[in-house]
């Protein structure tokens, strides 16, 4: 079945080839997930990127039922604190990063939709298979701004996962620090944590402990 497919383009003539791209990789995400409702796909050129060559930014809306994902895809530091792990950067870095074609970059913002409507999927049906092993990490940065942010494991190693990963929607609750259990995957980036959840035990424990200081 082909999905409802609303495309636009931004400071920019419409391209037959591009809007062909786009319906090919929305087809595709019916494999991942066969209850999206709606698609709408916004291809942009910022004003301030008119004189600096053609930085194309990828909006994707994904409407599914009790919830909307949304995907941007865009040359900024949001990609780069994940693809290198850094949490600062200048501004001239930023500026610097590389962009590639805009039928790549359609496809990168694609394969991102891909894996947020995996963990949707897995979380509306309440699937964490007993024989997936869960890991326990604590979090050591939140970008909220970018709906993301980095656990470490008790090995010490870094891994990203998005706010649609954090079960019963407690992304809001985590703070740096709080402890995690997950299911670790292997992302285009690297690896990623999936189905997070929030070890509410430990929870209660600070939280006593806290209110036993602040009485104290």
């Amino acid at each position: 079945m082909q999905l409802p497919l609303q495309v636009t383009f931004r400071n920019m003539e419409p391209l037959r080839e591009v809007e062909e791209c786009i319906r090919s990789e929305t087809d595709k995400l019916e494999t991942f997930c066969k209850q999206i409702m709606g698609c709408r796909v916004a291809v942009e050129v910022p004003h301030s990127h008119h004189r600096k060559g053609r930085l194309y930014h990828i909006r994707i809306d994904l409407t599914v039922p009790g919830s909307e994902i949304v995907v941007k895809h865009a040359p900024n530091l949001s990609n780069q604190i994940r693809r290198t792990g850094r949490s600062r950067m200048t501004k001239s870095q930023e500026l610097k990063t590389p962009h590639h074609d805009l039928q790549l970059t359609i496809r990168d913002a694609f394969r991102a939709a891909g894996r947020r409507l995996q963990d949707y999927a897995r979380r509306h049906r309440g699937d964490v298979k007993f024989h997936e092993s869960r890991l326990i990490g604590r979090v050591t940065r939140l970008v909220p701004d970018d709906r993301c942010g980095f656990l470490t494991t008790f090995e010490g190693r870094e891994i990203y996962f998005h706010e649609d990963s954090v079960l019963n929607r407690g992304f809001r609750r985590l703070k740096v620090g709080s402890e995690v259990s997950f299911v670790e995957e292997q992302g285009e980036k690297g690896p990623q944590a999936s189905t997070v959840r929030i070890n509410r035990k430990r929870l209660i424990r600070q939280a006593a402990a806290g209110a036993a200081v602040a009485a104290g």
